[in-house]
């Protein structure tokens, strides 16, 4: 299906492909055509003479609108785009491109890696001169890490940056009005240290940056444990510590880090080739000690098969940090890349750990799914709170979908008369419930069921709601589900986004409907609230809200 977006006096087709990237190089193409439409007319005002048009005309074939693969260009970064990747304009053209780890007011010599659509994507060989705004990054694996691209960008720029984002999406994607809609970012207090989980990966492989290249290892020398280089599924960057997770977790890292590969140890890496190897994951939650305050940890070790013998010597070598309340074994027999295993076996100490949120408490199991920040989302649920209008007299009711495991409606059922929750995953479910049931709430009812196939009976096992909370995945949600939203018209729904594209996609359904569908629009988009959940990486959490118009 394609879409025409109209911007200022042009316009421009986009076919498929991302919403963000519609809406930024429509704006940015339209200037680059009306920059060429102006050299064109001036190069006619002016009759060269025979030399004069053969030379022009090389420069003008020289100068190709449409870069080649592998073609090198000098190019200047504008902005952030989707996935934090640069966007850029070839010099004297105004072309599109891409760029990973090209950050605004960068000049660099990039070589085109491949055409998407009205794009392409290039790779950064050397910069000119450095972007605006730069910092020194802390962390010593930033430059190569794919997890904080934006961590040499001072914080105040990412917000604005993200910010920009976002509101580019909503007038050009959603159709919305440039004023009044808009609400300013919320930036996150603590930029490090902030996530309560991480993954990391054992391999066979080391990555290797280019210019390290000559001191390829073998056997265990190349062993690794670490985040997934970008693009590579098979080889990991080795970590010693990272910036992201809590002191307490580094320390576990890095005790691991120490003994892991010593051969008397007998333990090898899962090698996603053959299909070999005993280690496939490390996973670090942290959590809070109800009664102490202080952080607990839990380590789960994910492998191949279950052989606790082998696991004994790493088990005993992290025993004696003080935080680790909890040590799992999850199995995972699958030739996949997955961390859930089939089989979970507790090796030390409890099989949960617990974390606050709102005056709640949640159980986390290591398969258990919970906002990633706590402290940010103390602030986003609260916004929500806000955003939801409760009375708080008890005579509301709330749909909660995409309700994952229970967070955001059991926050809000103290002051409502019922939370009807709705999830795909089993697990999820089972641990909503487990949630409700220790902290004692009784008006909070969650079904399991896939969102993207309800049919025309989803809705008779609820009463018509007050307020919809619809939390969805990055593809957002199903036409499915906005049809019954649209037919349902609850008076608010709140909107919470982590991917502002696909939002912006269906606030502009839910408002201004779908012609070719026989969609009919019926709310009124009252306000759209970015909040920075995790910083120095490209994604941005929304917080929005309709109310039937």
């Amino acid at each position: 299906m394609a879409a025409t977006i109209s911007v200022g006096h042009g316009c421009f087709k986009c076919l498929n492909g991302n919403p963000f990237l519609k809406a930024r190089t429509s704006v940015t193409l339209i200037s680059a055509s009306s920059s060429a439409s102006s050299s064109a007319q001036q190069h006619q005002l002016h009759e060269p003479d025979d030399a004069d048009a053969k030379n022009s005309s090389s420069a003008l074939k020289s100068l190709s609108y449409f870069p080649k693969k592998n073609q090198t260009l000098e190019l200047v970064c504008e902005s952030l785009a989707f996935k934090g990747k640069g966007l850029c304009k070839v010099t004297d053209t105004g072309y599109v491109v891409l760029c990973d780890r090209a950050l605004p007011g960068e000049r660099f010599v990039g070589r085109v890696t491949r055409k998407k659509g009205n794009y392409s994507e290039v790779v950064k060989l050397r910069t000119l001169s450095p972007h605006f705004d730069i910092v020194d990054a802390p962390c010593e694996y930033a430059s190569i890490c794919g997890g904080c691209k934006t961590q040499n960008l001072l914080y105040e720029a990412q917000l604005r940056y993200k910010e920009d984002q976002v509101r580019d999406l909503i007038i050009h994607v959603g159709k919305f009005p440039r004023s009044g809609i808009m609400k300013p970012i919320v930036g996150c207090e603590i930029q490090y240290h902030y996530r309560n989980k991480m993954e990391f990966s054992f391999a066979t492989q080391k990555w290797l940056p280019v210019d390290q290249l000559s001191r390829k290892q073998e056997g265990a020398d190349a062993y690794a444990l670490g985040l997934h280089a970008p693009g590579f599924f098979d080889k990991v960057l080795n970590v010693e510590k990272c910036l992201l997770q809590s002191h307490p977790a580094n320390t576990i890292l890095k005790t691991i880090q120490d003994c892991w590969t010593d051969p008397s140890l007998g333990l090898s890496p899962y090698n996603v080739h053959t299909h070999d190897g005993f280690l496939k994951h490390l996973m670090i939650r942290t959590g809070r000690d109800l009664e102490t305050g202080m952080l607990e940890i839990m380590v789960n070790f994910v492998t191949s098969s279950y052989k606790p013998e082998l696991l004994k010597p790493l088990v005993e070598k992290i025993l004696p940090i003080p935080e680790v309340a909890s040590i799992v074994n999850n199995v995972n027999t699958s030739v996949g890349n997955t961390s859930i295993g089939e089989e979970e076996y507790t090796l030390h100490g409890k099989s949960t750990i617990t974390e606050k949120l709102r005056g709640l408490t949640f159980q986390i199991s290591a398969n258990s799914f919970f906002q990633t920040n706590t402290h940010q989302a103390e602030v986003l649920y609260k916004l929500i709170e806000d955003c939801s209008g409760l009375k708080g007299d008890g005579s509301e009711i709330v749909l909660d979908l995409f309700c994952g495991t229970g967070t955001i409606g059991l926050t809000l059922a103290k002051r409502a008369k019922h939370i009807y929750g709705y999830e795909v995953v089993p697990q999820a479910i089972s641990d909503s419930r487990l949630n409700a049931k220790l902290n004692g709430i009784e008006n909070a009812t969650f079904v399991q069921g896939d969102l993207n196939k309800i049919d025309e009976n989803f809705g008779n096992n609820f009463p018509k709601p007050d307020i919809v909370i619809s939390d969805p995945n990055r593809p957002g949600m199903h036409l499915k589900l906005i049809k019954f939203l649209l037919k349902l018209k609850a008076p608010r729904i709140v909107y919470v986004s982590c991917n502002p594209a696909t939002c912006a996609r269906d606030l502009d359904y839910l408002c201004h409907g779908l012609a070719e569908k026989n969609l009919e629009g019926c709310y009124k988009l009252c306000s759209v609230q970015p909040v920075d959940m995790f910083p120095h990486t490209p994604h941005i959490e929304c917080v929005c809200l309709l109310e039937l118009s």
